[in-house]
């Protein structure tokens, strides 16, 4: 007999342990039914449900999904669980914390003081009993700002990601891609490029001139290569102009093993960005990309279902006070998340949950070209994230990228975001636009003529870049 059982429709539903139950209760997606962890019926979601409902807080602390001395992030998300914050909560049942999310108490304040007692599991556990509107309502009130250069998640703002990648890292085509970023108001949250080649002499030629663009123009940025974390330590050795250090994570030591790193080499990197200084509003060096499935694609989630152990993933990132998280939300595939509507919930439930952990979390919307998705299923939650408060997303030339092969955000989202919600750029970044008379005084992008001072200082780095 299992564990944990309840009633539903005359029928005695029975889930062998923790794991099972929270399982059951996610909302369908395809990467659980790859794994065999779905509910079979959509009667047994509601039952496992009903008993996640009534279970204490308290158990998740008392029963971990991965045995403590068999993970280190295990380990890490209990030796690091703050018990006066959860001191409040203590009391609590999982539905009866959702009710106090969804209450008036709920304010930002009060949601910032219980994010170091909150561990993954809870909150994975409490979104699977909420609505969209819930993960939206609960997430727009968490407030969670960093700082490097330019300062990210301040209310009314929103943040974005340049991403000017190319199939040959060339780095005239880089600039190019840069460029009719800026142009368009973007990269307040980074100047982010994935290298198509992850080699440490590549990587510094990127940096370089990245920082060499940054620098002529004083823009208020940070940029980084999406080198492997190993590589990005070697060019700090070698004296490059590293300002985050970047690597993917996911919530289990196996799957992080996949990944080629552990906890300790996280911390060896973020030691060594930090020795650099080169931050001026803030000192958030670490930036880390997370995505449903990536356990699971890797044979290490130990039976855990995609969300919860998606959630896991950003204890690791909350240890390191990352300036950036994001999730790659529909990039891994349609084995993962199979259509639109799977994509949208995902998104909702990973920027919810990062959130109300602490985490600066924003969102690639995104999906291949195999998902049954389209671009009207990433507008749906392009709104959706804006209302919700996201921090930052990530956008592309034309929404198509040409070296990672998937479709993204576009520029003209961001602008789209920006006008229709009354959000703005970074405001050390906004001021920058301003002076360059790249906007107007309501945070407005301009059309700049060819002749125009800034446009043609900033045509002149494609030549500029050919020389690097």
């Amino acid at each position: 007999m299992g564990r944990y059982h309840s009633d539903f429709q005359g029928e005695r539903h029975r889930f062998a342990d923790l794991r099972e139950v929270l399982a059951k209760a996610s909302p369908r997606r395809s990467g659980d039914e790859l794994a065999g962890l779905a509910a079979e019926s959509d009667a047994q979601r509601v039952a496992a449900r009903a008993v996640l409902a009534d279970l204490p807080l308290t158990r998740f602390l008392e029963e971990p999904l991965i045995p403590y001395e068999a993970d280190e992030v295990t380990r890490l998300i209990q030796d690091t669980h703050d018990a006066a914050a959860f001191a409040p909560l203590r009391h609590l049942t999982v539905g009866g914390f959702r009710d106090w999310l969804l209450s008036y108490d709920a304010t930002p304040g009060a949601l910032a003081a219980i994010a170091p007692g909150l561990t993954p599991e809870m909150v994975a556990a409490i979104s699977k009993l909420m609505r969209n509107q819930d993960l939206i309502s609960v997430a727009r009130r968490c407030r969670v700002v960093t700082g490097f250069r330019s300062t990210i998640g301040l209310p009314g703002r929103l943040s974005t990601r340049l991403q000017p990648n190319h199939p040959a890292d060339d780095l005239r085509g880089i600039a190019a891609a840069t460029l009719d970023g800026l142009l368009h108001g973007a990269g307040d949250a980074v100047i982010g490029v994935n290298p198509a080649t992850d080699s440490v002499a590549n990587g510094m030629a990127l940096l370089d001139m990245l920082d060499g663009l940054r620098a002529r123009h004083g823009i208020p940025a940070q940029s980084c290569v999406l080198a492997h974390v190993t590589n990005t330590i070697r060019m700090i050795e070698r004296g490059a102009p590293v300002d985050l250090v970047f690597q993917s994570i996911a919530g289990t030591e196996a799957a992080n093993a996949g990944f080629g790193v552990s906890l300790s080499v996280l911390r060896e990197a973020q030691e060594a960005a930090l020795s650099l200084g080169r931050g001026t509003v803030g000192d958030n060096v670490m930036y880390f990309e997370t995505g449903q499935g990536a356990a699971l694609s890797a044979d290490a989630h130990h039976g855990i279902d995609q969300q919860t152990v998606e959630a896991r993933a950003y204890a690791v990132a909350r240890a390191f006070r990352p300036l950036l998280v994001n999730t790659v939300v529909g990039f891994i595939g349609p084995e993962y998340l199979y259509d639109g509507k799977q994509i949208i919930r995902a998104g909702l439930e990973d920027h919810f949950c990062a959130k109300l952990l602490g985490v600066p979390m924003g969102v690639d919307v995104c999906y291949t070209n195999h998902a049954e998705a389209d671009q009207d299923d990433m507008d749906t939650l392009f709104t959706l994230l804006g209302v919700a408060g996201v921090n930052f997303i990530i956008t592309v030339p034309g929404a198509d990228d040409v070296m990672l092969g998937y479709q993204s955000g576009a520029f003209h989202d961001a602008l789209y975001l920006r006008s229709t919600l009354g959000l703005r750029a970074a405001p050390e970044f906004e001021e920058w636009l301003e002076r360059m008379e790249m906007t107007d005084r309501q945070g407005r992008v301009r059309a700049l003529a060819p002749q125009h001072a800034t446009m043609r200082r900033l045509l002149a780095e494609g030549s500029d870049a050919g020389e690097h």
